[in-house]
């Protein structure tokens, strides 16, 4: 890990020029002793890193003086420069510093400006709801990802909807994010399980290795396994909706099966639901902005309610 480390300082110093130890401590997520033990490891090693003092002092590197890395072409950098990460963390940071050092001179500028003009998936919208996204502890994270990438088998604590955790031991076979949410392929017994990463409250690679094909096709999983999820004792409804409550009304429902715009503007929507209780709450908080069609047992169900909410106001 040192290694690692001892290399994104000299790109940081590289790419941003003069940086205080507190800067690189904060960049690197280490304490500030540890960037001076790094400062000194370097220049025992014979990279020429120096020192300046006074109000607009730091460390620096020597002009001139580049690290030796595989080199990219300018797309392919720019291509994961604007990527969406899984989970890496500081690894990807580490990573992405040497992406843009490994480029040619006349294209690292460029590298640079378009690293800064991406924003992925921020926390809130333009009407500053915060993204409903999961909350994965970190540590799970990097256990079941690094299971993933390993072949190695996880046993994993999972809680599902309502319930207690339970331990379970199982295959993984790939990971997947779907609008903010991460979701766990793998094999239990033999048996394909979907495992959503926030349910699982703890993680433990073990030794043995996973039981799994060599190569896989993770889209086609993906789309097998939500078709079956749909299959299952769902509540479809039909519903006409205003285009600008569409993304509360798919924050809402399980899934989302087909769409058509109508010609007055508005859009019409089969949607899943869990159940009833679950389909009647979602179109009740969209009031007047949207119109269940069917089934007339959902349409009877929020016409009864309103009919209670009108008699109250009366």
């Amino acid at each position: 890990m040192r290694a690692d480390r001892l290399v994104s300082l000299v790109l940081l110093l590289r790419q941003r020029g003069r940086l205080t130890a507190d800067a690189i401590a904060a960049e690197l997520e280490v304490s500030t002793r540890t960037v001076l033990r790094d400062i000194e490891a370097l220049s025992a090693a014979g990279v020429p890193v120096y020192a300046e003092r006074g109000r607009h002092g730091g460390f620096s590197l020597l002009p001139g003086f580049r690290t030796e890395l595989t080199g990219l072409t300018r797309d392919e950098a720019l291509a994961l420069l604007t990527a969406g990460p899984f989970g890496l963390g500081p690894a990807l940071a580490s990573g992405l510093r040497k992406v843009v050092d490994a480029l040619p001179e006349p294209h690292r500028a460029d590298a640079n400006d378009a690293a800064q003009r991406f924003l992925l998936e921020p926390g809130t919208d333009l009407l500053s709801r915060r993204a409903a996204t999961d909350d994965v502890p970190p540590a799970v994270l990097d256990t079941v990802r690094r299971a993933v990438l390993a072949g190695k088998r996880l046993r994993i604590d999972y809680a599902a909807a309502g319930q207690d955790p339970k331990r379970r031991t199982v295959d993984p076979i790939g990971l997947v994010t779907v609008r903010g949410k991460a979701y766990l392929l793998a094999t239990r017994s033999g048996a394909d399980r979907t495992y959503r990463l926030s349910r699982v409250k703890a993680a433990e690679a073990l030794d043995e290795p996973a039981e799994r094909p060599d190569r896989v096709d993770l889209d086609r999983i993906w789309r097998e396994r939500a078709a079956r999820f749909l299959a299952d004792d769902r509540l479809h409804v039909l519903v006409r909706v205003d285009p600008a409550r569409r993304e509360e009304l798919l924050d809402s429902a399980v899934a989302v099966l087909t769409e058509i715009p109508d010609p007055d503007g508005r859009l019409r929507l089969e949607v899943a639901f869990q159940d009833a209780r679950h389909a009647e709450w979602a179109l009740w908080g969209l009031g007047p902005d949207a119109e269940a069609l069917a089934p007339a047992s959902l349409r009877e169900a929020l016409r009864d309610r309103a009919a209670a909410l009108a008699a109250r106001y009366a």
